[in-house]
């Protein structure tokens, strides 16, 4: 059964009111660093489309929603758990019409994102990691980003390098309490 916990989080100036629930990442609460990806970053201010990739219960999605009101974003996790509250967040929060929550196989093939934010999920092990990072980094538009927050101890330093070595650009733009912020561009 699934219990309900609903998490407050200020993001980027807004205050969020945001449903989680059992079953998904970081139940009851804003993740430690997710919450770092807002702290060491400005928010982005151009429209064009964005994903959150890896979406959960939708914090990442809905911020960027709440704060580019010409942004269309894409919010993409394999838990339809988080998917489903993910969409009840956007709902609840006036933006579920510039959202689309979904599996990442229902993304159409031919959408490129201007900007893609995660908290990647390190803990399904660095292949699965490198082909999920692969695929959606490819998707970058020409002149686009990703940004992404790694914790140290799961291996931020080499992934940035891994990143490098795909022949992709990667700068460090933030760091604190353990995590980096990372900066990805389709080019070197």
């Amino acid at each position: 059964m699934e219990k309900r916990q609903p998490v407050d989080v200020s993001v980027w100036g807004h205050q969020l009111r945001l449903q989680s629930a059992s079953g998904v990442f970081s139940a009851g609460r804003l993740d430690p660093g997710t919450a770092v990806l807002f702290r060491e970053t400005e928010p982005p201010t151009r429209p064009g489309k964005y994903l959150d990739l890896g979406c959960g219960y939708g914090v990442i999605a809905c911020a960027l929603a709440s704060v580019v009101p010409d942004a269309e974003v894409w919010a993409v996790d394999v838990n339809e758990r988080a998917l489903a509250l993910c969409r009840t967040n956007a709902d609840a929060l006036g933006v579920g019409g510039r959202m689309h929550a979904v599996a990442p196989g229902a993304v159409p093939v031919d959408v490129v994102f201007d900007e893609i934010w995660s908290n990647p999920p390190i803990r399904i092990g660095k292949p699965a990691l490198h082909a999920l990072l692969l695929t959606w980094l490819r998707r970058l538009s020409a002149d686009g980003r990703a940004v992404l927050v790694v914790g140290k101890n799961l291996g931020a330093d080499s992934l940035q390098r891994w990143i490098v070595d795909q022949g992709l650009g990667c700068r460090r733009v933030g760091s604190a309490k353990g995590f980096r912020v990372l900066e990805v561009r389709p080019s070197g």
